[in-house]
């Protein structure tokens, strides 16, 4: 996903994984409502701290229920207030889903 605005250079940058992380949140372990409400923390940190790049990192899954946390992660960075501090999202590597690197809009100084 990228938003209208994004640079070429950093597009490349991110999408390659070359861009610095500012910080990772792990979700391995939490339930489905627990991962949104630390996503949403956390997002709302990388506000404050005006972050530029952050991961998340979900895992693959396993067993009966695999994968929701990865699954629902898109829909819940398409809700109105997360949405509007993201300007790319994509999987650092493409061997691996298990993680997506955003990319987050800066607040003026």
């Amino acid at each position: 996903m990228r938003a209208p605005g994004l640079d070429d250079t950093s597009w490349k940058r991110l999408s390659r994984g070359k861009m610095k992380v500012d910080a990772r949140l792990d979700l391995h372990g939490y339930v489905v409502q627990e991962a949104f409400e630390r996503l949403y923390d956390f997002m709302q940190r990388a506000r404050v701290r005006n972050w530029r790049c952050v991961e998340v990192v979900t895992g693959l899954g396993s067993g009966q229920t695999s994968g929701l946390i990865r699954r629902e992660l898109p829909l819940w960075l398409q809700r109105g207030d997360l949405r509007s501090m993201v300007l790319a999202v994509v999987h650092p590597h493409e061997a691996n889903h298990g993680s997506v690197r955003i990319l987050l809009k800066t607040r003026r100084r």
